[in-house]
């Protein structure tokens, strides 16, 4: 599988608190940005897998939520979270 328990980890390690922290919003986030990457270089080769659209369109409906109620708690986490991985321009 692409994403095996050290690559997670290693996410974890990096954008969320400890390697451990699995909950916070700013691991989630990264998790969710490392899913949506690989499904859309997949979705480029495979156009008519609908099933890894649907799941695509959620993972990023999931990811604007969280990054909704980052916004709302913390805007300096939000900015930090943005602009670590690159989401936006």
């Amino acid at each position: 599988m692409y994403l095996d328990s050290a690559k997670k980890q290693e996410l974890f390690e990096k954008y969320g608190k400890s390697a451990t922290d699995t909950g916070s919003p700013e691991s989630q986030i990264a998790l969710f940005s490392f899913r949506i990457s690989h499904l859309t270089e997949h979705l480029k080769k495979n156009h008519k897998d609908y099933g890894t659209e649907r799941a695509l369109k959620m993972l990023v409906g999931k990811r604007r939520r969280l990054l909704d109620y980052l916004i709302k708690i913390d805007i300096t986490r939000y900015r930090a979270i943005i602009k670590e991985l690159g989401i936006r321009k």
